[in-house]
């Protein structure tokens, strides 16, 4: 078949792949681009994600990452207020051991207050949920979360009139041609530039796609036959995800709950009018093709065991729940950086935070392709339905 030819390739139409193509468009309309996903954009972990935004960071790259991606999706609601991303109250349980970093990881604008009740009614905020002997509590601002699914089907949806959106197209190698010419800037080179190298896409399909640069967002799927060997340096690993779902209806009143000594969370999902408990699994190196089969044995008796220590009635009311998987770095940040010369751009293994800091990815992947930059003001205006 004869190959088809674009600027710029994102592989994976997840929410970080989605948002790096958007961000290509914005920053440099006349490029051509191209969005592939083996399955239907958003399908893969994207559509299991909690989508929860916390205000914070572990160090100082992801307290800036999450800075941006919160006033991002400020402004992505701003814009075009149906997106289905959703403001929630919040609440931070630590131990007196853990609470004097919180101020160190919370942004500034989470304004901290140590309070003594988690809504100002109940003891302890909602009947059923126990806390940690001396257990110090804080409200927080800045939480959010989001039905990440529908939100990246919102996202291709304005997406399609600005690039070549390829659904159900998998990859099945990745081979780049030449080297990079220094001169060159990325997309929007000449032609004698352009030649200098490339890289060919190979594609389920039958066909070849030539891209002057590609960008990887594949997800948890960083193992994958057609790049394998490019990630493989990256040293990311898979990591199962579990979260349950409590068959409780939340009331607009209700909080989230984050408790930082285990890394867990209680969430209340209004629109699917449930809750949702997550906590840190354990279970690493796993293949995301075979970690999507449902909820294990395994997995609903460590996630019980963990949800009865917070809320032990809450634990009995648990009869469904997701399970995915995401990849995590060695450095405990995002990773974004150039692969095989400067013609591969990965951006992912985002340690299960790919939702929070999605538009901060898309921003440093941009900012590798030496695209010109966007002009200084917010993000472009979301369309209307």
């Amino acid at each position: 078949m004869t190959p088809g030819r674009t600027d710029v390739a994102v592989v994976g139409a997840g929410i970080v792949g989605c948002l790096v193509a958007r961000e290509i468009t914005a920053r440099a309309p006349q490029a051509s681009v191209v969005l592939l996903d083996r399955d239907t954009a958003g399908t893969g972990a994207s559509r299991r994600s909690a989508g929860l935004h916390c205000p914070r960071g572990a160090t100082e790259r992801v307290r800036r990452m999450t800075r941006y991606s919160q006033d991002y999706y400020a402004g992505l609601k701003a814009d075009a207020p149906e997106l289905p991303i959703y403001p929630v109250p919040m609440s931070v349980v630590a131990s007196p051991t853990s609470a004097p970093r919180l101020r160190e990881i919370y942004l500034d604008s989470a304004e901290l207050t140590r309070v003594h009740t988690l809504s100002g009614h109940e003891p302890t905020g909602r009947p059923d949920l126990r806390l940690p002997e001396n257990a110090q509590i804080w409200d927080c601002r800045g939480g959010q979360y989001a039905d990440v699914y529908a939100l990246v089907r919102d996202l291709t949806r304005e997406l399609r009139s600005r690039v070549t959106l390829r659904e159900g197209v998998r990859v099945d190698a990745v081979r780049t041609i030449g080297r990079r010419d220094p001169g060159a800037e990325g997309p929007g080179a000449d032609e004698d530039d352009a030649r200098t190298g490339h890289v060919e896409l190979r594609l389920g399909t039958g066909e070849t796609l030539i891209a002057g640069r590609v960008v990887l967002a594949p997800g948890p799927w960083v193992a994958d036959p057609a790049w394998r060997e490019l990630v493989a340096p990256l040293g990311a690993r898979v990591k199962k995800i579990v979260a349950l779902h409590i068959d409780r209806v939340p009331t607009r009143a209700d909080r989230a709950v984050v408790f930082q000594d285990e890394d867990a969370f209680l969430l209340p999902l209004h629109e699917p009018g449930h809750w949702l408990f997550s906590y840190t699994c354990t279970t690493w190196d796993v293949d995301p093709d075979e970690a999507v089969d449902g909820l294990s044995p395994d997995d609903v008796d460590e996630a019980h065991a963990s949800l009865r220590r917070h809320a032990p009635e809450s634990a009995r009311r648990c009869v469904s729940g997701r399970v995915f998987c995401d990849a995590y770095s060695i450095t405990g940040e995002p990773e974004v950086r150039v692969l095989d010369g400067g013609h591969v751009v990965f951006a992912g293994a985002a340690n299960g935070s790919g939702y929070r800091l999605a538009p901060a990815i898309a921003a440093e992947a941009a900012d590798l392709l030496h695209l010109p930059p966007k002009p200084p003001h917010a993000p472009a205006k979301q369309r209307s339905r």
